[in-house]
């Protein structure tokens, strides 16, 4: 509730939005008073991101208004929302990668080019280093995007609302490249905004972070707002029961007898890469899955993930060392080669890397079997058989969708990661890499994931897990690899993990 005499800093009444087939938000009202932390949840598909697309001008709504400060307003544009003092920080940045951090600050800033800023480097870049101390989020303003890792990326994109003087300030997912301490140093922050009466809009799919930072949550389900509740008076079990209509057990491992000696199913021996710049990524790098395991690699965005995973699919080259599947150590370089070993991949740009946004789910279903019978023979493709391949795999794996046709593109990003784990699972893999499985996916369609992993491992499939999301790999790895600045820094059995140590690590302190 609204103390009294308190004008809310935006109230949305009443808002609509159709689109083809679908009523993304169906008479949502919500507020936010000025220095708070409202967090909005809800599923995938949900609303949440129509309803922000709606606030910050990119839609308008089919019914209902918006209200800045009780006064009403009416976005032709994004323009005209960043000039009310709105901003957001996009999941997916929206940076021009050959432009530096300063140049994409001031890029398209009415203010900054009126004032002559652009025209200035040096008060550009000393404003961007006031700010990034003020706010604990450290950048070099003369580096260019593309230089920076995910996390630095994501830090550019809070620091653009704020030096474009946003006093409501939309952040979605915001941590899903952080450690646990950055994590709280962010928390620190959005308090320090909320205590300079910025109104903050904090989404994410993380309950335990939204009882860690908000003072109220609004959740969305069907395009309709299910309730909205005061922090200290839920629980996360209660909000994911509000999310999905339904009560959610966490999906974790759980702790069984010891297991006996396995084969191993995958080993990498001293691996060097060099990264996109030409400098050393991975250092040395040694770990070992067995058969039926699940190895985590924890780390903070930018340390050598990526090449980790690029490395043992065949996508990067090596520098030195093996990669060896159930003992036969792969050439490397030839991202046919593993496929054929039996190696799995889910990356974590599953639009960009995983699927082929613009073919069909039946398409892509296929990219990996279409040598194999029954899907072709002598070369020959048979567009029935690959429906059936693909309608039976949808069953299985409860995609979501219509019909087997369906563009990629139009599936949410929990039905494209089904996709991707139908396509590699399907395979009757040795071993699985999954970058970031659950990266920015909702309550159920995490937990049909993890499920996924644990079945794949409980049938013998050593699983490389990388994530940055510890919770994740707490919940599922039966061994926790750090990696930081390219280098394994330690190896822990998860019954034996501190987290706090494990963070520490992660941030090259420990």
């Amino acid at each position: 509730m609204v103390a009294a005499g308190q004008v809310p800093a935006v109230t949305m009444r009443g808002i609509s939005k159709r689109f083809p087939g679908v009523r993304a938000n169906d008479q949502v009202d919500f507020e936010v008073l000025p220095g708070e932390i409202h967090a909005l949840l809800g599923e995938n598909g949900a609303g949440k991101s129509t309803l922000s697309n709606i606030l910050t001008g990119l839609y308008r709504p089919d019914e209902g208004e918006i209200l800045l400060r009780g006064k009403p307003v009416v976005f032709q544009s994004p323009r005209d929302a960043i000039e009310a003092g709105i901003g957001m920080v996009h999941q997916h940045f929206r940076l021009a990668a050959s432009f530096t951090v300063a140049e994409n600050l001031v890029l398209g800033h009415r203010d900054a080019a009126d004032r002559g800023l652009l025209l200035e480097p040096r008060m550009v870049e000393g404003r961007i280093t006031d700010l990034s101390q003020r706010y604990r989020m450290p950048v070099n303003p003369r580096a260019r995007i593309w230089q920076l890792s995910v996390g630095e990326q994501q830090r550019v994109e809070i620091l653009k609302a704020l030096y474009r003087g946003a006093r409501i300030l939309i952040l979605d997912e915001p941590t899903s490249q952080l450690t646990p301490q950055e994590a709280d140093d962010l928390f620190q922050t959005l308090r320090l905004m909320a205590g300079e009466r910025r109104a903050v809009i904090f989404i994410s799919h993380k309950l335990e972070e939204v009882m860690a930072v908000s003072n109220r949550v609004t959740v969305l389900r069907g395009g309709r707002v299910i309730g909205t509740v005061m922090t200290k008076e839920t629980n996360t079990r209660e909000l994911a029961r509000m999310m999905v209509g339904r009560e959610v057990v966490f999906t974790q491992k759980k702790e069984g007898p010891a297991q006996p000696e396995r084969q191993v199913a995958l080993e990498l021996r001293g691996i060097s890469a060099n990264g996109d710049l030409g400098t050393a990524a991975l250092r040395e790098v040694n770990v070992t899955v067995h058969a039926g395991e699940i190895v985590g690699i924890a780390g903070v965005a930018g340390n050598g993930q990526r090449e980790l995973a690029e490395v043992i699919t065949g996508m990067r080259r090596r520098t030195a060392g093996q990669v060896a599947i159930r003992g036969r150590v792969m050439r490397g370089g030839d991202p046919l080669e593993p496929i054929q070993w039996g190696v799995a991949y889910v990356p974590d740009d599953r639009l960009g890397t995983g699927v082929a946004p613009s073919l069909s789910i039946a398409d892509n279903l296929v990219l990996k079997a279409y040598r194999r019978a029954p899907i072709s023979t002598f070369g020959v493709l048979h567009p029935r058989r690959i429906r059936a391949h693909a309608t039976e795999l949808m069953q299985r794996f409860n995609i979501g969708a219509s019909t087997s046709q369906t563009p990629a593109r139009q599936l949410s990003g929990g039905n494209i990661q089904k996709v991707l784990l139908a396509r590699e699972l399907s395979s009757r893999p040795l071993v699985l890499v999954a970058n970031s499985p659950t990266s920015g996916l909702d309550v159920g369609a995490t937990d049909t994931v993890r499920k996924l992993l644990l079945e794949a491992a409980g049938r013998g499939v050593g699983i490389l897990l990388i994530s940055e999301d510890l919770d994740e790999i707490l919940a599922l790895a039966d061994r926790i690899a750090v990696l930081y600045n390219g280098r394994i820094t330690g190896i822990v059995e998860r019954q034996h993990a501190d987290v706090e140590q494990i963070g520490l690590m992660m941030a090259g302190a420990a």
